[in-house]
């Protein structure tokens, strides 16, 4: 594999620390219905599942039946407090501008909805300057399926085999490697315990952003 043209990021637990505010929608959500709420070291892990898999954590098999009106309720509560405690992960600011001066693109694809997405990026500017980013509503399909990664390439004017895709879930790491790019997954993102990531396929792995400096330096 050889240096790449472009890198494209997921966005929740990758380059953003979403988790917290994440988790007070679902706890809102809970406290609306007198329901125990959810800690933190529980929610963070499937905090890059989203929605559905926040709600089906905390109402298990009740969610199938309540899914609309449950998701709604927690997209409502999230869009109002998105802001609150949502952090950059240490390293990302440096990362992008090395990335800029190395005449590397970058691109975000995710499967957040493009209305959050859209409320979230200018709060960061380093991202919102991003000119590809492709959100899990920006087609009909969205991760694990390789199509919006692909999409992202084409945007950004380089070829899949150009780019390396870095991700903490394992639809991602599914998508890179069906789009046929280089795939990195970021160690330091949302992983419960019991994933077998060794299972995944990754190219490689990193413990923080600036690591992915290093691996470029392997190249």
């Amino acid at each position: 594999m050889l240096k790449p043209t472009a890198i494209l990021f997921d966005l929740d637990g990758t380059l953003l620390d979403t988790a917290p505010d994440l988790g007070a929608a679902l706890n809102t959500v809970l406290r609306s219905e007198q329901r125990a709420e959810v800690a933190a070291e529980a929610y963070t892990p499937l905090a890059s599942h989203g929605s559905t898999g926040l709600l089906r954590h905390a109402y298990g098999k009740e969610f199938d039946t309540r899914r609309d009106e449950l998701r709604e309720a927690f997209l409502a509560a999230y869009a109002k407090d998105i802001m609150v405690n949502t952090r950059l992960y240490q390293g990302v600011n440096e990362l992008i501008k090395a990335l800029a001066e190395r005449d590397i693109a970058v691109g975000i694809v995710t499967n957040k909805p493009l209305a959050l997405t859209r409320q979230l990026l200018p709060h960061f500017p380093d991202l919102s300057a991003l000119k590809a980013v492709v959100c899990g509503d920006t087609l009909q399909v969205a991760k694990p399926r390789p199509e919006p990664l692909l999409h992202a390439a084409e945007l950004l004017g380089v070829q899949p085999h150009q780019c390396w895709y870095v991700g903490d879930a394992q639809r991602d790491i599914e998508a890179g490697l069906a789009a046929k790019m280089f795939t990195v997954l970021a160690r330091y993102g949302y992983l419960t315990k019991e994933e077998q990531t060794a299972d995944w396929g990754a190219d490689a792995h990193i413990e923080q952003p600036l690591a992915l400096l290093d691996l470029l330096e392997q190249k």
